[in-house]
């Protein structure tokens, strides 16, 4: 695995076998490194780190402790994404559940299941189908028929592992499952865009939530597509819950009014549009009126953001890889060095987190 390691990681860093070899200051050549990606040699403890330091990855990652890799990784993106795009954002995630994993193992939790509101994905005859999907969903979860006011925390709550990452621009999100050995049970994960409004996450997670309960046997790839957005609209912003605050018909809608009510449900104003439509509130006509006026910039720049530019990612951020870490360093199952390794930032910080910020000069 080590092999596969090392190849992830050079493509996610655009270096050549040749380009490599230079960046370690040819410690070893281009046809060993070959070697080394094939499996077919084992590199020495020297080389691993100078490897390390080149790639900019962890000796962790390319020792591979767990075991692990990412499988039916499913990228939802605007344009044909690069090799390098790819490589980058698995190298990422598989960095990111390793750590996760490791604080789970030493904490003894079974991070493996997850609460699906089907029994198994469920095949749609229509995109239309999603809608009761959606509903299903809710109700199994008891959610009832009132926005949702943390995306994030839902789905970690139910089990998901959710990351919020620094992807590439023309990515919105993923789904995959996190593979390990020795039959140990998958893991299912969501990666979401930290470049994203908080609007188009929260949409993006319910999205995704959607690729993990709909069997798309009967659907085309584009109507796959459809049926998820359908569901992810249904999911946060519920036909009942909705009509109860527009009415059940409309022939126009203001710009405040709407601006409102995207806060309400936390989610795009375009997407709240299209959901306007696709439960009947208002006609095509209007829908294509509002985006040819007043919403001709909303698919591209959101009006009246929920979180500012300069804070992405800071809200309905995922928070239980953090909370484990801190849980294990109070319990001292590991220690303050431990924890800053896993958590990806200074011991100083974690001590803060720890003790509060009135005992920066705690030492464990």
């Amino acid at each position: 695995m080590i092999g596969g390691r090392i190849k992830l990681a050079r493509r996610k860093s655009g270096f050549s076998l040749r380009n490599l070899a230079e960046a370690i200051g040819n410690k070893v050549s281009a046809q060993a490194i070959g070697k080394y990606e094939r499996d077919e040699m084992e590199p020495s403890s020297g080389v691993l780190i100078a490897l390390s330091k080149a790639l900019g990855v962890s000796l962790d990652y390319l020792l591979d402790s767990q075991n692990i890799e990412l499988t039916n990784v499913d990228f939802r993106t605007t344009a044909n994404t690069s090799a390098k795009d790819r490589a980058r954002v698995e190298t990422e995630a598989i960095e990111w559940v390793d750590r996760y994993l490791q604080i789970e193992n030493i904490l003894e939790i079974d991070g493996s299941r997850w609460a699906s509101p089907v029994r198994s994905p469920r095949k749609l005859a229509a995109i239309e189908e999603a809608e009761d999907l959606a509903n299903e969903a809710r109700s199994t979860w008891k959610l009832g028929c009132d926005p949702i006011p943390n995306m994030t925390e839902l789905l970690e709550e139910k089990g998901l592992k959710v990351l919020i990452a620094d992807l590439p621009k023309r990515v919105s999100g993923f789904t995959c499952i996190v593979r390990r050995a020795n039959d140990l049970p998958d893991v299912p994960v969501i990666v979401v865009n930290r470049d994203s409004s908080l609007e188009r996450r929260r949409l993006t997670l319910a999205h995704e939530l959607a690729h993990r309960i709909i069997d798309p046997v009967n659907l085309s790839e584009k109507d796959e597509e459809r049926a998820a957005n359908r569901f992810a609209g249904a999911f946060l912003i519920p036909k009942e819950h909705l009509q109860k605050e527009v009415g059940k018909h409309r022939s126009a809608l203001g710009y405040k009014e709407l601006v409102d009510l995207k806060c309400i449900y936390r989610v795009s104003a375009a997407a709240l549009l299209v959901r306007l439509k696709d439960i009947g509130v208002i006609s095509e006509s209007v829908l294509t009126y509002a985006f040819q006026s007043y919403a001709s910039g909303w698919r591209t720049s959101e009006p009246d953001p929920l979180e500012p530019e300069n804070l992405r990612g800071t809200r309905e951020r995922p928070i239980r890889f953090e909370r484990l870490c801190y849980r294990a360093l109070a319990e001292d199952m590991i220690s303050v060095v431990k924890a800053a390794e896993l958590l990806r930032c200074p011991v100083s910080e974690v001590k803060k987190g720890l003790k509060g910020p009135d005992f920066a000069d705690y030492h464990q």
